[in-house]
């Protein structure tokens, strides 16, 4: 009997920290998650190895501020995969606001058939761009995913 109630006084307080550490983190998680809005500015950059640099833009929903530790982002040209977004990054995410995340990414022209790139970029043709990933987001310290979809039709000429 006497170990039980030792043990009891120590539960206690342990279950009572438990659950106020889950209702905090419960409480600083955003209820609504930020949003790709527009990827802008996107040029290519084939002076050395072949770059697509672009201005993410975001948009947080939510009256929470955060920061936007680094993202991971897999980008496809035509449905082939041409190359990885992967930046750690210290970038405070205003509260109800859009905000702006350079991108810089070594496009793979070996995946994508080097010369109907080039002649696609010489002629002007029109890109299906894919960015598939998520975002590394904190909120007052909790570490949170947020998957990014989003499709563009971009024109690139030199």
């Amino acid at each position: 009997m006497e170990m039980n109630s030792t043990l009891l006084k120590f539960a206690k307080p342990l279950l009572g920290l438990f659950v106020l550490a889950i209702a905090l983190a419960a409480c600083s998680t955003p209820k609504e998650k930020i949003v790709l809005k527009d990827i802008r500015d996107v040029v290519v950059d084939a002076n050395t190895d072949p770059r697509l640099k672009a201005n993410a833009i975001f948009y947080n929903p939510n009256k929470e501020q955060g920061k936007l530790k680094g993202i991971h982002v897999d980008i496809f040209i035509n449905g082939k995969k041409a190359g990885v977004v992967n930046q750690d990054l210290k970038v405070k995410i205003p509260s109800r606001a859009e905000f702006t995340v350079p991108l810089e990414v070594e496009l793979a022209i070996k995946e994508l058939g080097f010369m109907n790139t080039l002649m696609g970029v010489l002629g002007g043709k029109t890109f299906q761009v894919k960015y598939e990933g998520n975002l590394r987001v904190t909120y007052h310290g909790v570490p949170i995913r947020i998957p990014v979809n989003h499709t563009d039709e971009v024109k690139i000429r030199f």
